[in-house]
């Protein structure tokens, strides 16, 4: 078996899979293997998996699957798996950090020390009592709001697909988690439903002028919308570690706003999580190895 490392992966992955046969980063060997690891910097679309001649598996280190074509890959016979599980720690802390940064001001502090000025009147306020609105309840959500729940936040979801959750109390809509909430948080796939959900329509629903935080896919987000609505005080705050490109595009419009939080799509990025996306690739192959179907 000939084992693809395409993406960057923690050293230590090489030698795990060594057991399961070679192991190689170099991407032109693609043709020839039967697993493919990938994060979100491989395209996996159409032309990508039409050349590959022997692979049977494609692993993306992460959350999400956006960069694969899973009905196209699965039409040729390759199984299309992810690691959702090793991430939730790492973006529920991230998403948290930044839950917290804004009202503790911690930039406009650092800046202003940074600076020479002592910018005591800016007021803290507490996320104690706030009303936290998650926009998803999986793994990475689920985590936000233990997290939430121990620092007094009340916490409502929404969920399509999720019909009861031990740490939020589940709404019909998405205009229903987010019309009474300070904070919003965003754990959506991006899909043709999701795409642009953040428009001027769901913006003119929310009654707190809240704080939105996204840390799951850019393109969920109407970036044009999301600048109108914080010129305007319809939101306070925006924080995001995704963007529709990585890199965002230069004149992609959130990033000249004022009142944004931006991170580097780093959410997945401790050396933990890392760790851990790697022990969970391994269980993946061996499992499949196991049973018959590599």
């Amino acid at each position: 078996m000939l084992i693809l490392i395409s993406d960057a992966f923690d050293a230590s992955l090489e030698s795990k899979l060594q057991v399961f046969g070679e192991v190689t980063s170099d991407k032109s060997r693609a043709p020839e293997a039967d697993v493919i690891l990938v994060r979100a910097k491989t395209i996996c679309n159409k032309e990508y998996i039409d050349g590959l001649r022997n692979c049977k598996l494609i692993i993306r280190g992460g959350v999400g699957i956006d960069n694969i074509d899973k009905p196209y890959a699965e039409s040729k016979g390759i199984i299309v798996r992810n690691t959702p599980r090793a991430s939730s720690i790492a973006v529920a802390e991230l998403t948290f950090a930044l839950m917290l940064s804004v009202p503790n001001h911690i930039c406009e502090y650092d800046q202003g020390m940074k600076s020479g000025q002592w910018l005591k009147n800016i007021k803290r306020t507490e996320l104690y009592g706030k009303t936290l609105g998650l926009l998803g309840i999986g793994n990475i959500a689920t985590k936000v709001a233990e997290r939430a729940k121990a620092f007094g936040m009340n916490i409502v979801a929404y969920d399509k697909y999720v019909s009861s959750s031990a740490v939020a109390t589940l709404v019909p809509t998405v205009e229903d988690a987010v019309k009474d909430a300070d904070y919003i948080s965003i754990h959506m796939p991006l899909t043709d439903e999701t795409r642009g959900m953040f428009n001027q329509k769901l913006f003119s629903v929310m009654n707190r002028k809240p704080v939105i935080i996204n840390a799951a896919r850019g393109a969920i987000v109407d970036a044009d919308a999301m600048v109108k609505a914080l010129d305007e005080g319809q939101v306070t705050w925006y924080c995001a570690d995704v963007y529709p490109n990585d890199p965002p595009a230069e004149d992609y419009p959130i990033l000249k706003a004022q009142h944004v939080t931006l991170t580097p799509h780093v959410g997945a990025n401790s050396k933990e999580n890392l760790l851990r996306i790697g022990d969970e690739i391994v269980a993946t192959i061996k499992d499949l190895k196991e049973n018959g179907k590599l």
